[in-house]
């Protein structure tokens, strides 16, 4: 099934000509099933790159699934014309009456900063505490992960000596997991992080799986059965180009950044990169997908009235 997006979003256009099946609401409306309602809040400085990259994720499975585009209400976006957001996303103050079957909270970079210190960590911290009783299933990425992770287990993050950056090897920790189904035994991820989540912070009794690790960046994938959530710390959403355009970005304003690992063919960024991450990500977005429809009360209002 295709996904349902609004008809003048950016990334409408750019999913069509890559062959993913999108929906308007007249084709919508004829099919007699309910829609999977995903949320996403997009903490991403350019929004209209990572919905893209997210709504072709989730736009490729089986299912019909109706996107939300949300926002921090009190936080104003550089990167982003306000006419987008004005057109296409809700703060969440406006959405907090719905019900999620799942609902993704995106990275940010500033991840260096302390939690407290973040201009929108309370109304961050109401959104997760929220999630607990009107979303299903949470799907963490990055600095939202390592954000939901101290939320709710108290597991710090740590400033890396180094930025790891670029494309590492993974290791499929937990093959029975439904969301590694399908899963080789090890795999490319791309990576872009100041800071990093230890597996020693992590004890039996917080009721976390580790089913993703690299041997040279550490912890990737933690899921979190009893209220079904998902803490991944590194981008199996990135485009091919996006490890590329952050080494150039740096490289202009005069940051020191290496070139990223195992990313430029010959480690020459004159060189088009290869995408080795891609089959990887269709496949988590969408065993997470599927094991939300598996799971999903068919009443939205049933959802949280059992959780944790």
């Amino acid at each position: 099934m295709p996904i349902r997006i609004p008809d003048q979003l950016p990334a409408r256009d750019i999913l069509v000509r890559e062959g993913v099946m999108v929906m308007d609401d007249t084709t919508a409306l004829r099919q007699d099933i309910r829609p999977m309602q995903i949320g996403l809040l997009n903490l991403m400085p350019n929004k209209i790159k990572t919905e893209t990259q997210i709504a072709r994720l989730i736009g490729t499975t089986p299912l019909q699934v109706e996107l939300t585009l949300v926002r921090i209400g009190g936080h104003k976006a550089k990167n982003t014309p306000e006419d987008h957001l004005i057109s296409f996303y809700h703060t969440w103050d406006e959405i907090k009456h719905r019900k999620f079957d799942g609902f993704i909270i995106t990275g940010a970079p500033i991840e260096t900063l302390p939690f407290e210190d973040v201009t929108y960590w309370d109304e961050l911290t109401q959104i997760l505490d929220w999630t607990k009783t009107h979303v299903h299933s949470t799907f963490n990425i990055c600095w939202g992960a390592m954000a939901a992770i101290w939320h709710f287990h108290g597991v710090p993050k740590y400033t890396l000596p180094k930025k790891a950056f670029g494309v590492y090897r993974h290791r499929n920790l937990a093959p029975a997991s439904p969301y590694l189904a399908g899963f080789s035994d090890d795999f490319s991820i791309s990576v872009s992080r100041w800071t990093e989540v230890r597996a020693d912070d992590i004890s039996q009794d917080m009721g976390l799986e580790v089913l993703m690790d690299s041997p040279e960046t550490g912890l990737c994938l933690v899921a979190e059965k009893t209220c079904n959530r998902l803490y991944i710390f590194n981008h199996v959403e990135y485009d091919s180009t996006s490890l590329a355009e952050e080494y150039f970005r740096d490289v202009a304003n005069g940051t020191p950044i290496e070139v990223p690992a195992n990313y430029f063919p010959d480690d020459d960024p004159d060189n088009k990169p290869l995408n080795r991450w891609r089959s990887h990500a269709f496949l988590l977005f969408g065993n997470w997908i599927n094991q939300v429809y598996q799971t999903t009360p068919y009443d939205l209002a049933e959802i949280g009235k059992h959780h944790d």
